[in-house]
This record gives structure tokens, C-alpha cells and sequence, in this order.
């Protein structure tokens, strides 16, 4: 019988250990009950506190960096290392992915025919926004978002009149930042001798054009400006003929603004120990040649990172075009400037700049305009 008993009052405890050691005690049920928690079990309590938390943090940064947007784009012929919009467009959407972690990708156009088939191709990856990159793409990226109105389309520098809910178009005041790097064309000359290689002849290239010619006048109305197209952004021997020749007529600096193919005109300017201004993006800085003075800025970079920033968050201004200015701190002259431009040309610039701000200097987008206010210099 002692041994029945004993065996009970046995189970009885183990019984009543496993449900103090399960059971989850309230907060009133410890209260007033003489239960002290140990210095050894609060810091245990401590650290599994901690711990969640870590693990709570990392759990939201990783949620912070996984991104499902897949934001591509196709470049113009100039092609990815044009030292120009193309590669500051992608530089853009590098940026975006290292810091938005959106997914990224890009596909080359050799000739205008690859448009078609390069946006078809994006579109099939799944994509959420595809970008063409370049105005001589406009019709193409049009007929893409037109035929696949599930997808978001936009395009850099060029303004539909009457763009479709699913497509943003973005363009550049380029007028701007030429007419700045002009004033100090005509400023620097020791010839009285400039040039201008654009290109191909469209509304873009006419803004850079018709800028750097007023800023260049407004600096030396006795300058002369050599002007000459390419006809193409990828030709990187033409672009040098071009150079070339312009350099024995005269000129000691040329302005270029033709993607790829102002290489050309940059080589040039090396072996003919000459000056040349670079364009779109700082190209002093990227390319390491003390030829170039100055570069007529335009941050495609900043434009493609913000519509992707705008995406990420629920934003898409389809239907818009987008216009980025001085204003926006979008377009200006290349940083590296004073490496090579004087201090006191460049305070000039700085007052120049705030006057087109404020208005009081309009400066010339188009060739008509040009001749308007500045025919008679």
C-alpha cells in the first residue's frame, strides 16, 4: 500500500512540474507571489529579446531591398559605351538597382531596325517599364506602348503631342547648358574661331546647336562658328574628319553633340593639341583628356533613377512629358570645369546661369529663334 501511495505522490509532482514548466504564466498570476526572476534569467531574457529584434530589422531591410520591378531599357545606335545618354542612361538604372533593388537590364540597337524587335524582346521578359533611349526612337516606343497597353513605356528626349496613359516622355532644356559652355567657347578662343559638330539634325540637337552659338556671341560677337552634321551618332571616323577639318579652317575649340561619334571629335582635339567640349555627361572626367574644357551636362542618369524611384513608390506619369532644366539641376556644365576654364570666366558662368533661371536672358532653342535675337550680332 505504501508503495501504491508512493508511486502516486511520484506521478503526482512530475505531473505538476510539466505543467508549471509548460503552462505560460500571466503577468497577474506572478504578481505578489514571492517568485523572484534571477540576474542570469533576465539577461537570458535579454539577449532572446535582442535577438528577435535582429531578426525582426533584418527581416524589414530585406523586404526593403527585394524589389519585383523589372525596369529595362534599349539604347540608339550610339550603343552602351557612347561616353554619352546612353551610358548615363544605364548608369541611371545601375544606380536604381543598387539602390532601389529593382532588376535591370539593357539591349543594344546597331541600326534603327533593332528598335522594333528590341522592345518586343523586353516586353516578352516581363518587364514593368521599358525605356527607348533616344528621340530617333519616338515612333517606335509609341507603337510599342499602343500595341501592349499593360506595360509602361518611356522614352528620353523626345514630347508626344498626345501621349498614351501608359507612356512618359522626357526631355532636356539642352538649350541651357550650351549656351553656357559657348559664353566660354567665345570667351577662350584665341582664333575668334569655334565649331559645332552635331549629330543627326533634329529638334535635340538644334537646342545645343542654337545654345552654344548664342552663348558664343554673347561672349565675342566677333567670333566665328563653323558648323557641320554627321548625320550619325556611332561614327567615330567621321566625327574626327569632321574635327580635322574644322581645326585647319581656324577653329581652336569645337562643341560636340553626337553621341559616339564626338570620340571622334575628342581625338581629334588630342592630336591637334586643341581645346573641345564634351557633352552630356562630365567626359573631362570620364574620358581623363585635358583637351576638354568643359562639357555641356545633361543628367539622363538623374532622370531614368527618378521615374524608377517614382515607380517603386506607386508613381507613373503616363500621359506626361517631363521637362528638366537649370531649374532641376538637371542640365549645367560639367564639374571638372575649373580644371581648366579661369576662375573669373567661370563666375561670369555662375551669373549667367541665375540670369537664365530668373529669365532675364532667354536663350534660343531653335535655329529660328536664333536669328531672331541674335541675327544681327
Amino acid at each position: 500500500m505504501k508503495k501504491v501511495l508512493s508511486i502516486i505522490v511520484t506521478l503526482t509532482m512530475v505531473f505538476t512540474l510539466l505543467l508549471t514548466g509548460c503552462g505560460e504564466k500571466k503577468e497577474e498570476d506572478t504578481i505578489g507571489q514571492g517568485n523572484e526572476v534571477t540576474d542570469d534569467q533576465e539577461s537570458d531574457a535579454d539577449s532572446q529579446e535582442d535577438i528577435n529584434n535582429t531578426e525582426e530589422e533584418d527581416s524589414k531591410e530585406q523586404e526593403e531591398e527585394t524589389c519585383d520591378l523589372k525596369i529595362s531599357m534599349v539604347t540608339d545606335t550610339g550603343g552602351i559605351n557612347d561616353q554619352s545618354f546612353n551610358q548615363s542612361a544605364w548608369e541611371g538604372l545601375e544606380k536604381a538597382q543598387n539602390d532601389l533593388g529593382i532588376t535591370a537590364e539593357y539591349m543594344e540597337s546597331t541600326q534603327e531596325s533593332d528598335y522594333d524587335p528590341n522592345l518586343e524582346t523586353l516586353y516578352d521578359q516581363g518587364n514593368d517599364l521599358i525605356w527607348g533611349i533616344g528621340y530617333l526612337m519616338a515612333d517606335a516606343v509609341y507603337k510599342a506602348a499602343e500595341t501592349n497597353p499593360d506595360r509602361k513605356y518611356a522614352i528620353i528626349d523626345n514630347a508626344y503631342e498626345e501621349p498614351l496613359d501608359n507612356l512618359l516622355g522626357v526631355t532636356f532644356s539642352e538649350h541651357e547648358p550650351s549656351f553656357l559652355v559657348g559664353y566660354i567657347a567665345g570667351k577662350m578662343t584665341k582664333t575668334n574661331n569655334v565649331g559645332f559638330v552635331g549629330g543627326m539634325e533634329f529638334d535635340v540637337i538644334w537646342r545645343f546647336e542654337s545654345g552654344y552659338r548664342a552663348g558664343v556671341k554673347t561672349a565675342n560677337p566677333d567670333a566665328k562658328i563653323q558648323i557641320q552634321y554627321a548625320n550619325d551618332f556611332g561614327d567615330t571616323a567621321k566625327g574626327k574628319a569632321i574635327a580635322n577639318s574644322m581645326y585647319q579652317n581656324g577653329a581652336d575649340i569645337i562643341f560636340h553633340a553626337a553621341g559616339f561619334t564626338g570620340t571622334g571629335v575628342i581625338e581629334s582635339a588630342v592630336e591637334n593639341e586643341k581645346y573641345v567640349i564634351g557633352v552630356d555627361q562630365d567626359q573631362r572626367a570620364k574620358l581623363g583628356k585635358e583637351a576638354i574644357i568643359t562639357s555641356a551636362v545633361k543628367r539622363v542618369d538623374q532622370a531614368i533613377y527618378m521615374v524608377a524611384e517614382d515607380l517603386k513608390n506607386g508613381k507613373f506619369e503616363g500621359g506626361t512629358n517631363k521637362n528638366y532644366g537649370l531649374s532641376d539641376g538637371a542640365v549645367g556644365i560639367a564639374p571638372t570645369s575649373s580644371e581648366a576654364v579661369p576662375e573669373d570666366i567661370l563666375k561670369e558662368v555662375e551669373q549667367l546661369e541665375e540670369d537664365i533661371k530668373a529669365g532675364k536672358i532667354v536663350v534660343p532653342k531653335t535655329r529660328e529663334e536664333y536669328d531672331e535675337l541674335y541675327g544681327d550680332k
